[in-house]
């Protein structure tokens, strides 16, 4: 029997590492449900047992049922039937049941509602494991955030009606926000109005009696013929912006008709779709006008975390084929393992799997301080003032820390999960090129996710204006503080001077406008990243937890154990010393104060293609 998290050192490390009795503290509000419902922990202690035994069982579910399904369900895909419904991949289904069989359905959901309210870190570490079995799978198992977005926004009709069949498995659901002219650009939704033709945006109107009803076309829907959509709709036709958006809850009915399934490059397992709502009925989630700028908003920032799972998970897959393949598979009298080029590259994915995670489990951290920190001043404020001072300045920042940890996240995992799967092709040779591996299966799933829930440049820009503005020297000076081993003192000056180099590069930009920091905005975050996970990484280096890990022997592949202290010390002293010339270019490229993109830009590519 297989195990895709007790086979993975570095998860169940970071488990034992993070503190996560704090988080469970956290959401569960001091642990108050236990004195209402009986699966709720009671303590720390409880709720990390509950975490443990969950990802355990979640891991041999993945392992041993969705993953033998993946193949097929890659090349069966979606199947668009003639009434407009869609049936899905035999081992998406099978697996689907298994899920809420498993009762893993409603991660975050409040107990109340038969969720487990488990941390968004927790989560985070389930997407990832599910994804490395399918990560088709995952885009439905990570939709849970239109859950959560209805717990947090809708009202309480609403989140009785709809979220014990969220937890139970029954339902799935699908965020419906782009429009064909629209894109990422979700401002330039159109504007409402009932309206008659069948190729027009979605719309939405007012009968006599103030029912809401919305007719029109969304594309490139994901999971499209989920039974709970969110439709994202101009509720106020005088507004061009995104204060005109609202946010509305659309059942599954004969009134939503999928049109089209696209032919994807990858991700065969999940229906993209494209949608006409046929005076579809619509409930108002929550307010008029903050569709956009307040729930869209959230709910994106979730998949944005869980789209950094998702790309985790390819890239543990990606690596495992290509590291079996290197360790087994001989020439020139050796495993190729032992070349050179072929060691140095399998170095560097594992080493970019484990920042990746790194950053990601920290983010995930940060988030869930952020939600919990606000919601508990918001329902349970202290009657101290200088608590309640306190508690508002401590969620202020988490959500400022989380609002650039986030894109970061799904930045940094999504192109290293691409440069991960594009390698272990590399390192298959001829053989990664054929079906007969599932590296092309993955590297063909891990395109998608530096594009959807907002490509790379967009991340790029959400992340760099935090970084400009002093958020990422603040959480930079915060991991500096942390208790480091004598031994990381080189690596860590490393660092100081790596933040110094990032500090001058944002006085230039400044220096330049808003513009300017657009243009250089990936060399920015890529040297704010590179800083964060190097901290995160000495900090592993630095821990008390008591861990032994394998280290091959060059022909089992189980050799001698050494401490998971001594092996992060290795991580981060290769991580550390091989950016650290890296960062100096880059500074050095953001001070150059080259323009040639705005000035030349004509001039150097040349006219539009005609032909």
């Amino acid at each position: 029997m297989g195990n895709f998290y007790s086979d993975n050192d570095d998860i169940q490390f970071l488990f034992r590492h993070i503190d996560v009795g704090k988080l469970a503290e956290v959401c569960e509000e001091d642990f108050r449900f236990a004195k209402k419902f009986d699966y709720a922990p009671a303590n720390a202690n409880e709720a990390i047992q509950n975490y443990s035994l969950v990802l355990d069982s979640l891991g041999q579910l993945s392992a041993d049922f969705i993953a033998p399904r993946a193949e097929d369900v890659d090349r069966q895909g979606n199947i668009l039937n003639e009434d407009g419904s869609v049936t899905r991949p035999k081992g998406i289904e099978e697996s689907l049941e298994k899920l809420a069989q498993a009762e893993v359905m409603g991660f975050t959901l409040p107990h109340r509602f038969g969720g487990l309210n488990f941390p968004h870190l927790v989560y985070s570490m389930a997407i990832e494991i599910a994804s490395r079995a399918d990560a088709a799978l995952m885009n439905i198992f990570g939709l849970q955030g239109i859950a959560e977005t209805i717990n947090a926004f809708a009202s309480e009709e609403i989140k009785q009606q709809y979220l014990p069949d969220f937890a139970a498995g029954k339902v799935t659901g699908a965020m419906v926000l782009t429009e064909p002219d629209a894109g990422s650009d979700l401002q330039s939704v159109k504007v409402s109005g009932h309206d008659t033709d069948k190729e027009q945006p979605a719309k939405v109107y007012q009968d006599a009696e103030g029912n809401w009803f919305i007719r029109g076309v969304k594309r490139f829907i994901t999971n499209g013929c989920g039974e709970v959509l969110l439709v994202l709709a101009r509720s106020e036709p005088e507004m061009s912006d995104g204060r005109g958006l609202s946010l509305f809850l659309v059942e599954r009915g004969p009134w939503v008709k999928i049109r089209r399934l696209e032919e994807k490059l990858g991700i065969h397992g999940s229906p993209t779709c494209e949608m006409f709502f046929d005076d579809a009925p619509a409930r108002l989630i929550g307010e008029r006008q903050r569709g956009l700028i307040t729930y869209v908003m959230s709910l994106m920032n979730g998949a944005r975390i869980g789209i950094a799972a998702q790309s985790m998970g390819i890239a543990e897959a990606a690596y495992r084929v290509a590291r079996d393949y290197a360790a087994s598979r001989r020439q020139f009298a050796v495993a190729i393992e032992k070349l050179p080029a072929v060691r140095d590259m399998l170095l560097d994915i594992k080493i970019a799997i484990e920042a990746g995670r790194a950053l990601l489990y920290e983010t995930s951290r940060v988030v869930d301080m952020a939600i919990g920190f606000a919601k508990r001043f918001e329902t349970n404020p202290p009657e101290d003032k200088e608590q309640a001072k306190q508690l508002r300045t401590d969620s202020r920042k988490y959500k400022r820390v989380a609002g650039m940890l986030t894109p970061m996240s799904k930045y940094y995992c999504s192109e290293m999960c691409n440069r991960v799967a594009y390698d272990s092709i590399q390192v298959l040779g001829g053989s990664g090129y054929m079906q007969d591996y599932a590296c092309e299966r993955h590297a063909r799933d891990a395109r998608i996710t530096s594009i959807y829930e907002g490509t790379s440049q967009l991340q790029i820009v959400a992340a760099v204006r935090r970084v400009c503005s002093g958020t990422a020297e603040n959480v930079i000076n915060g991991l500096a503080q942390q208790q480091f081993e004598p031994e990381l003192q080189d690596l860590l000056q490393k660092l100081a001077e790596g933040t110094e180099q990032l500090k001058t590069a944002i006085a230039f930009v400044k220096e330049n406008g808003s513009e300017y920091m657009d243009l250089y905005g990936r060399p920015l975050v890529d040297i704010a990243i590179d800083l964060i996970n190097g901290y995160l990484l000495c900090g592993q280096a630095s821990t008390n937890v008591d861990m032994q890990v394998g280290v091959a022997d060059g022909s089992s592949g189980n050799g001698k154990k050494i401490p998971m202290k001594k092996r992060k010390a290795l991580i981060a002293r290769r991580y550390i010393t091989k950016n650290a010339p890296k960062l100096a270019a880059l500074a050095e490229l953001i001070r150059t104060g080259d323009k040639s993109t705005f000035a030349e830009y004509e001039a150097m590519v040349g006219p539009v293609p005609t032909e």
